[in-house]
């Protein structure tokens, strides 16, 4: 026990998923497409579907996922208000937002361009025999002028209950830079707003320290549950979107940050290992992580971190496009459907101001897809076919935008003059995270 108690959380959240993994494999055996199996215990039976899937491991997923979305608004709100109010000068808001929106749009541009050669070159739809009936209903897309509206909350504490991130983002940011022009009054909420700060980072810490036990229950679940036949049927497609995954994260996003920083790619690649497999393991909103993540080990000073993670949380998209540009491919591919030079033109414009554009809808990724889909003609019916193994692929895609979000971060910081580079350089900093966040003895 000692032991385990030594380990880092990242070795812990690992131990998690692979003992999840090898559960939900081995009751999917057991189970061999059985409503339920029951397991004999002297007097009584013990089912596992009934009492493990839907049970222990739904009810500790579940309980687990809750607990993050619980820290991500009032962590936001506390870390921007913080953020925006100790900037020397508030009009810097406008350099920051310009220059963080400019580089996601970029990044998202490079990721459905880099999704859409890659289907191309390998044709993942060409030759697969699948049902071609089947039927999904997506939400209608909001209009940009529509969500740019509805931006600024009429009740931020409205928007603070449904999670309406951009309203939140905008309420904290208004509230920020009147605090920095109240003069005393402003600094000594500020000191207040400081207090809550430390206090909120302290639960992330708290939460961190049963994090292995919630990602073993996710991936208990979902690996008894996943249709492996399914998988089979799509792996053509499944890899080509995690292949154009990973060279994204790992060589777009390092030229990215060596062009424009002169920052050593490899390091920030390293520091962002545990942030990644939390991402990965969760496939959940992982900003409290992401945000100390940026600070304590990247070295950027919170005034930016606090503004740049959530923009990036809200509209950094970059997964999802990837999963567009070979959705895209392969559903025509599929359908038999030639699309023109013009036509993949209009997919890359269109994702790319499509991620600001549905930015804190629900479903934002298949209402994407479904923007896109009609752009060229094809049919939104498509989606069903590839929302099975969607699941997985999601988590890939988690993990990706979180390294975007911190790499974006990164670039603002070092054009701003905020980011510390001894902190970025030093690989113990990269250890800080692990051990506030060994289990309390």
């Amino acid at each position: 026990m000692s032991k385990i108690r030594s380990m880092s959380l990242t070795t812990r959240i690992m131990i998690g998923m692979a003992l999840g993994i090898a559960v939900g494999f081995l009751f999917q055996a057991i189970l061999a497409g059985e409503d339920d199996y029951l397991i004999p215990l002297g007097l009584f039976s013990l089912p596992i579907k009934a009492f493990f899937v839907d049970g222990i491991f739904h009810i500790g997923g579940q309980i687990f996922i809750a607990s993050l979305k619980m820290l991500v608004v009032p962590l936001v709100f506390v870390s921007l208000v913080c953020g925006t109010c100790s900037l020397s000068d508030p009009k810097k808001l406008g350099s920051l937002g310009g220059k963080s929106i400019g580089l996601y749009l970029i990044t998202t541009a490079l990721a459905i361009t880099l999704a859409i050669t890659l289907a191309l070159l390998f044709s993942p739809g060409v030759g697969i025999d699948l049902p071609t009936d089947a039927s999904y209903d997506v939400s209608e897309a909001p209009t940009l002028a529509r969500v740019i509206i509805d931006m600024f909350p009429t009740n931020p504490f409205e928007a603070m209950a449904k999670g309406n991130m951009l309203q939140v983002i905008v309420f904290a940011l208004l509230f920020g830079i009147a605090m920095a022009l109240s003069g005393n009054a402003g600094k000594r909420v500020a000191v207040v707003f400081e207090d809550l700060n430390t206090v909120i980072l302290k639960l992330v810490t708290l939460l961190m320290n049963v994090a292995p036990y919630g990602v073993f229950f996710l991936m208990a679940k979902l690996f008894t549950t996943i249709e492996l036949n399914l998988i089979v049927s799509l792996a053509k497609y499944f890899f080509v979107v995690v292949a154009a995954l990973l060279l994204h994260a790992f060589v777009n996003y390092s030229l990215l940050l060596k062009l424009l920083t002169g920052l050593n790619p490899v390091i920030f690649l390293k520091k962002m290992k545990h942030a990644c497999l939390f991402g990965f393991s969760t496939s959940s909103s992982t900003m409290p992580i992401t945000l100390e993540t940026a600070t304590k080990k990247l070295g950027v000073n919170n005034s930016v971190a606090s503004f740049t993670i959530p923009l990036g949380a809200t509209i950094n998209m970059d997964g999802t496009a990837i999963m567009q540009g070979v959705a895209t491919v392969f559903i025509a591919q599929v359908f038999s459907v030639d699309l023109t030079i013009s036509d993949y033109l209009m997919v890359i414009l269109t994702a790319t101001l499509a991620s600001v554009g549905t930015a804190g809808v629900p479903g934002v990724g298949l209402i994407m897809l479904a923007m896109v889909l009609n752009q060229v003609g094809l049919p939104v019916e498509g989606i069903a076919i590839i929302i099975g193994v969607d699941r997985l692929l999601d988590m890939t895609r988690t993990a990706v935008n979180i390294t975007g979000d911190c790499m974006v971060t990164c670039v603002v910081a070092k054009s701003e003059g905020q980011l510390d580079e001894s902190i970025y350089n030093d690989p113990n900093a990269a250890k800080d995270l692990e051990n506030i966040s060994k289990p309390m003895s």
